[in-house]
């Protein structure tokens, strides 16, 4: 049977849809922010929307990171009891009746610790040759472990002023954590697409063995990527935590499914090879509509318990476009 020419492009639309996730997944996001701002006005207000996008900075800065981890085939999910530990040795190293350093010295030694403990898990996972999952399962836990002796069941309340900039602090106008996910995104996708460094990431990613022939050290790379989205949850941390005015143990729970979520949403396949940038900073902004919209549709208190049920749907609606890309790709490529 001969399909007809409408037919022929209509189905090309819909594979290249499956293809490139960030489509599907901005198109996703502005028919969302339609539909519930026609339900309720007030979600589009200015105010609203300064705030969504403010609650999806740290989001956004570490999904930069764990994107190029992703594909390079390993995974990390200590970020968030790494981002707990990252604010408590910041909030004691800078807090007046703690250790009382000052802002500076604290902030760097807490970017440097952040580097340093991604450092570890890329270098346990390429030198250790142990599972990332597993790796970075156990270093959640060491994190979690570590963070509640430091805090001894107490806060940190007496943030200083200082420290505090970084959180609710401006420039022009727009919120520092703003312009700081700017820069880091703007920065990343430079990185992926127009450097040496990320086409070799890429490269190792699709293709190990053909990229071990032509002499990339995938370990190399493997090691870069954990440090910088160790070194990323730091400034997510830097800019967001701040923002609370007290520090508690609790901080980053649950944060590194929300990352891998939505790195896994924007396109990246969990397996390797394939992923970008853009399609994971736009699926942390949808994602970060799940609770507000569901707030907005009077769900109230159970809108926190639905946004969970939500982000499973994604990730499952996620995996499942991937499948289908890859079979219409064989289609495609066996026709």
């Amino acid at each position: 049977m001969t399909l007809s020419p409408e037919l022929i492009e209509r189905k090309n639309w819909s594979q290249r849809l499956l293809r490139e996730r960030e489509i599907s997944v901005f198109v996703l996001l502005i028919f969302t922010l339609v539909v519930v701002g026609a339900i309720n006005p007030a979600f589009l207000a200015v105010g609203n929307l300064r705030d969504l996008l403010m609650q999806s900075v740290p989001t956004i800065i570490v999904a930069c990171g764990l994107t190029l981890v992703i594909v390079l085939g390993e995974i990390d999910i200590s970020m968030g009891s790494m981002m707990g530990l990252l604010a408590t040795v910041m909030g004691l190293l800078t807090s007046p009746s703690r250790v009382g350093l000052s802002v500076g010295v604290g902030v760097v030694s807490m970017l440097a610790l952040g580097a340093g403990l991604g450092l570890l898990n890329g270098l346990l996972v390429t030198v250790g040759r142990m599972p990332s999952i597993i790796v970075t399962l156990a270093m959640l836990t060491i994190f979690q472990g570590v963070n509640l002796t430091l805090m001894n069941g107490q806060w940190i309340t007496d943030l200083p002023p200082g420290l505090r900039f970084f959180g609710i602090g401006t420039f022009l106008g727009i919120p520092i954590s703003l312009w700081t996910a700017l820069v880091v995104v703007i920065l990343s996708v430079l990185l992926a697409r127009e450097t040496p460094l990320g086409r070799r990431i890429y490269a190792a990613g699709s293709n190990p063995d053909a990229a071990r022939l032509a002499g990339i050290s995938a370990n190399r790379l493997k090691i870069f990527a954990f440090t910088l989205t160790g070194f990323l949850t730091a400034v997510a941390t830097l800019v967001s935590v701040p923002r609370l005015s007290v520090i508690e143990s609790g901080i980053g729970s649950g944060f590194e499914l929300l990352v891998v979520t939505c790195v896994v949403v924007g396109g990246t396949r969990i397996s390797g090879g394939r992923g970008a940038i853009i399609g994971s900073v736009l699926a942390a902004l949808l994602l970060g509509l799940v609770r507000p919209m569901l707030i907005f549709l009077h769900l109230g208190v159970s809108a926190t318990y639905w946004e969970k049920a939500v982000q499973g749907v994604f990730i499952l609606a996620a995996v499942l476009a991937d499948q289908l890309s890859r079979r219409s790709q064989g289609k495609a490529e066996s026709a």
